[in-house]
Formats: structure tokens, C-alpha cells, sequence
């Protein structure tokens, strides 16, 4: 069994010295000492901060200023470096998570430190009323490394936003767009995306999102959108009619539970896509950046079925926020100015930390260390499966998006797996997700498998 280290415990304070509790957290060392005669005796290296802990104090201080729109686990994360995270507490994290697959270079990347204190200090934002000189090369770099990496072969244009939903919401209005644009009638209107999608929580977004849970508070949705089953060839030609504007479809369904679409599936989609004139987007916001092992998931699949639109976020930012919407010519000729826009999207300073990520991304070694990354992963999971034949019926995924299939609710396994120094996520129905930052270590997998079988032994 892997070692799991324990740093220094900060000093017990009250709510008012809270705020300085957390900067000297911020500062923690990295000399490890012995766990504490609690976490000692209940025999955990991480247990849960207690109800009398600095973080329980800190947490019901804040909580009743801030909407309750998550459900959180007690530890309070204050430092984050490479694969790992620190609570207030002290205590260090292996983190299988990376901000749900947004952290692809780690936490506190020191290049990208780097580049954000200096745009610090020259231009964080100026409008797109005016160019800037990295709103412009960040997509640059994106067509370009479309086009090298056997993706989108026909990537042209980028717009530049904040978020996911936002980069999907792009996509939306410029599919309808199309629509009216082929057919000015507005019959063209209807959208087609999938169950088990997961594409945003704004409106637009949220009504490509076919999960009750998500839409049934804020129902009704926005006329116009169909739902198909998934990796279904058969439904494609009566789903995708000469109404269709567009189609949305993740190559890999990320909160649905790691689904991967067949190759069969998307290129019949595609093709159907094409014969009636409907705009194709890839929602890669998850799956995309190199997860996977090449730059999009769908940088493997022959041109005919390819996309007319790419949304990405995520790991674009490495944790600062920001979305784009790549698109073809057959889409960007008809999108005329006043047609769509943004106050924050394109600023120089996430443009400029976005441009170095994708240069990290798109490094063919990178790539190739995800693949044998994900074979670790895949070994330990069948070592898994084999101990526990009756709880885990398989893993699914392609490189480091990863889901391990359970008989049961998963909840108890993260919670002994957060309190072994493991973060680990879950998906879909009883699945586990691994989505860990792209440049996680060797050792740093090993010791996290460690950690997650020995979690599940004891919740037997």
C-alpha cells in the first residue's frame, strides 16, 4: 500500500481568524509530519473535518451567504500543486479529478503563473470593441492545431467566450443561424441532441441537456429540441430531417457516464447531417484537449465525419475561465456582425494563459504518455475488478476520461477514497469517473489506485 503523507495541521483558531488561517494555508509546507491523534484514531490519514474544525467553522460562516445550488463535502481546499491538493487542515489530496477535467497541467502550472502575473501587469481586458493581440492568436493556434492533428479538416474561424455552456450556446444560435440562412422560412429550426448528454445549464444549453433532473425546474425548454438515443444508426434518418438545423453530440458523454460513440455512429450521423443541410457540432468541452490521447476525440475519424462545429472549454483555461467555438467557412460566412457577442470572452488575459495550454496540449509526447497513462489505469481497474468481481462489471473510456462501472451507488467508495487522500468523481448511473490532470505520474496513479482499492474494501 502506497505511504499517505500528512503535513503540518494549522493552528485551531475561531471564525475570526479564519481569514487568516487560510492565507497562512495557502503557504503550507511541504515537510510531512505524523496524522493527528484523531485521524489516528478513527485510522484515516484524511477523515472529514470534524463539526469543531477550522474548515466546519469556515464553511458555516460563508454558506449562508452563497446559494446552495452544490451539495459539498466538509474538506476546504486552499493549495493546489501538480496532481495534488491541500485542505485547511493541512492534509494532502491525490486528485483523480482535476477540477472535472479542467486542471490538464496540474494545478499551479509555474508557466502559467508566470504568464498570468505578467498579463497582470500589462492588459487584462479592453472590450471586443477593439483587437488585442491575443484574442487573435489563441485562434490562430486552435484552427492550426485542428488542422495538424487529423481533426475538423475544415476548421476556419474561433469565437472566443467564458465557458462551455456559453461556448454551446455559440453554437446553438449559429446553427440556427444557418437554418434561417438555407431556409428563410424558419422551418428550419429544430435541434437534435442525445440522452446521457450533459451540454451546459443556460437555457439553450440546458435544453440540449435531456436529464429531468437539470430541466424539469425551469421547464419548459426552448421549442425545437429533439431527443435520440445514443449510438443508435437505425433512428438517425428520422431523427435528422429537412427541419434539423443542427446537431449536437459529445464524441465521449462525460457527465452521462463516459459513453463512447462507435466510429459507425458518428459517421452516420455525419453523412445525414450533410444530405439535409443540418450544422454538426462536437461538443469536445470535456472529452477534447488531448484527453484522450489525441488533440479532439474525433481526430481519428475519416473527414466524412468530421464536424461543422467544435465547442471547447475546460482544460482550455487549465482553470481560468474560458470557452471557444471553432467552426467551418460553411458556418462563418453566415454570421455577420451584431449576430452574437461577449463582454469578457476574448480578453487578453485568459487568451494569453489559453494560448499556452494549447501549445502544452498539443505536444505529440503529451499525447502519447495520456495513452500509456490510460493503460495504467486500465491494468489497476481489472486488478480492481478481479477482487471485487460482484461490484465493478467493466471500464469504459478512452485515455484519461475513464468511467468504472459499479453494481451500486458509489457514494460510500468516494467518501473512503476522499478520506484515504483520494479525489475521485462519480457519473451516469453507479459509474466512477477519472478524469486526472493529463501529466498525473506514474507513481502518483499507482498510489491513487492504492488508495481507491483499498477504499473499496472497506466499504464491503
Amino acid at each position: 500500500m502506497a505511504s499517505r503523507f500528512v503535513l503540518r495541521r494549522l493552528p485551531t483558531a475561531r471564525v475570526r481568524y479564519l481569514s487568516s488561517q487560510a492565507t497562512a494555508a495557502s503557504n503550507l509546507s511541504h515537510n510531512v509530519q505524523r496524522s493527528t491523534p484523531n485521524e489516528a484514531k478513527a485510522g484515516l490519514s484524511n477523515a472529514d473535518p470534524s463539526e469543531d474544525s477550522a474548515s466546519a467553522a469556515m464553511v458555516k460562516e460563508h454558506s449562508k451567504f452563497m446559494v446552495a445550488t452544490y451539495a459539498r463535502p466538509p474538506p476546504v481546499f486552499v493549495k493546489g500543486e501538480g496532481s495534488y491538493l491541500w485542505d485547511l487542515e493541512g492534509r494532502k489530496y491525490i486528485d483523480f479529478t482535476a477540477g472535472i477535467a479542467v486542471n490538464s497541467l496540474g494545478h499551479s502550472h509555474p508557466v502559467l503563473a508566470k504568464h498570468l502575473s505578467e498579463m497582470a501587469q500589462t492588459l487584462w481586458h479592453a472590450s471586443n470593441l477593439y483587437y488585442n493581440p491575443w484574442t487573435g492568436k489563441l485562434s490562430k493556434i486552435l484552427v492550426e492545431k485542428t488542422l495538424e492533428s487529423g481533426a475538423m479538416h475544415d476548421a476556419a474561424t474561433v469565437f472566443v467566450c467564458n465557458s462551455g455552456s456559453e461556448a454551446n450556446e455559440a453554437a446553438i444560435k449559429f446553427a440556427r443561424k444557418v437554418g434561417k440562412v438555407l431556409d428563410p422560412t424558419g422551418a428550419k429550426h429544430e435541434f437534435l441532441s442525445f440522452h446521457g448528454s450533459f451540454h451546459g445549464r443556460t437555457m439553450g444549453s440546458l435544453s440540449a441537456t435531456p436529464n429531468p433532473k437539470y430541466q424539469e425546474p425551469f421547464a419548459p425548454m426552448l421549442p425545437g429540441f429533439k431527443y435520440g438515443k445514443y449510438n443508435d444508426i437505425e433512428a438517425i434518418n428520422d431523427l435528422v430531417t429537412d427541419k434539423t438545423c443542427g446537431v449536437i453530440i459529445e464524441p465521449i458523454q462525460g457527465e452521462g457516464g463516459v459513453n463512447v460513440a462507435s466510429d459507425e455512429f458518428l459517421t452516420a450521423l455525419a453523412k445525414r447531417c450533410r444530405q439535409v443541410g443540418a450544422v454538426l457540432i462536437y461538443d469536445e468541452i470535456q472529452c477534447g484537449l488531448s484527453r484522450t490521447g489525441t488533440f479532439w476525440a474525433h481526430s481519428h475519424l475519416p473527414k466524412e465525419a468530421h464536424p461543422d462545429i467544435i465547442t471547447t472549454a475546460k482544460a482550455l483555461g487549465n482553470g481560468f475561465p474560458i470557452g471557444a467555438t471553432i467552426v467551418n467557412n460553411h458556418v462563418s460566412e453566415k454570421i455577420k456582425i451584431g449576430d452574437h457577442g461577449t463582454t469578457f470572452g476574448g480578453n487578453p488575459m485568459a487568451c494569453r494563459l489559453a494560448h499556452y495550454v494549447v501549445t502544452q496540449l498539443s505536444d505529440p509526447e503529451l499525447q502519447n504518455d495520456v495513452v500509456a497513462k490510460s493503460e495504467i489505469f486500465k491494468k489497476g481497474f481489472e486488478r480492481i475488478q478481479t477482487r471485487f468481481p460482484d461490484l465493478v462489471t467493466g471500464a469504459r473510456g478512452k485515455g484519461l476520461i475513464l468511467g468504472l462501472q459499479l453494481t451500486q451507488d458509489p457514494s460510500p467508495i468516494v467518501k473512503a477514497a476522499r478520506e484515504r487522500g483520494l479525489l475521485v468523481i462519480t457519473c451516469g448511473t453507479n459509474t466512477l469517473r477519472f478524469v486526472p490532470p493529463l501529466n498525473i505520474s506514474n507513481n502518483d496513479i499507482q498510489s491513487g489506485l492504492a488508495i481507491l482499492e483499498e477504499a473499496i474494501g472497506a466499504t464491503r
